[in-house]
């Protein structure tokens, strides 16, 4: 009941700083079958419950089912690790003093979708298996049935709650640099899906701008 009265900006933020969380532990190599089971009622309950809430503020059950959400999400991330989403927002926040979770929801399609492509370009196993994870993600948010179409559907999310380019908080190209070298360096990277370097995390900062 606390939460009926975020302004829609903070809904939007918190919610995606949940989802993230809960994507981020679900690709995770350090996945589990016990995280898998908090991701995936999270990412269901997210997907439906988020807009709603945004959208309609004073709906119980739906900020009911993202105050549920997010606390699967704390307890998957303690377990699985996070990823690059966090490993940029990270410093992101620190240099901007932006919110957490808008940074978050502006990285996680262009993470997404550069971690798909990766993936996509080799047989690794354990690749295979994230990918596979990206479609099911799009399964669960009844976004469509593979990888790319959960990204897509991230992208469209974020502009459904009129998440803020980077720019917006600050961010300039000649940030990057510094950014970029915090977040290789950062404990959330090793919970990536597949390993990225110094050119793809600028690529994902241009995109985010």
């Amino acid at each position: 009941e606390l939460s009926l009265s975020l302004p829609p900006a903070v809904t939007a933020a918190s919610g995606m700083d949940a989802l993230t969380q809960l994507i981020e532990a679900f690709v995770s190599p350090h996945a589990t079958p016990i995280t898998d089971i908090f991701c995936r009622e999270g990412i269901t309950r997210a997907a439906t419950a988020l807009p709603r809430a945004f959208s309609h503020p004073d709906d119980l059950a739906a900020r009911a089912d993202m105050a549920f959400a997010a606390l699967l999400s704390g307890l998957a991330l303690a377990n699985a690790k996070l990823g690059a989403v966090h490993a940029l927002a990270s410093p992101l926040g620190g240099l901007l003093r932006a919110p957490h979770g808008a940074l978050c929801a502006r990285l996680l399609p262009f993470v997404s979708s550069t971690n798909i492509t990766l993936l996509r370009a080799t047989n690794h196993h354990s690749h295979l298996t994230s990918l596979s994870r990206y479609a099911e993600i799009a399964r669960l948010a009844n976004a469509g049935s593979s990888p790319e179409d959960a990204a897509a559907w991230l992208a469209q999310l974020s502009e459904l709650l009129l998440i803020p380019p980077l720019s917006a908080h600050g961010l300039s190209p000649n940030h990057f640099p510094e950014i970029i070298r915090h977040a290789l360096a950062a404990s959330s990277m090793k919970g990536n899906p597949v390993p990225l370097t110094a050119d793809h995390l600028h690529i994902v900062l241009s995109r985010a701008l």
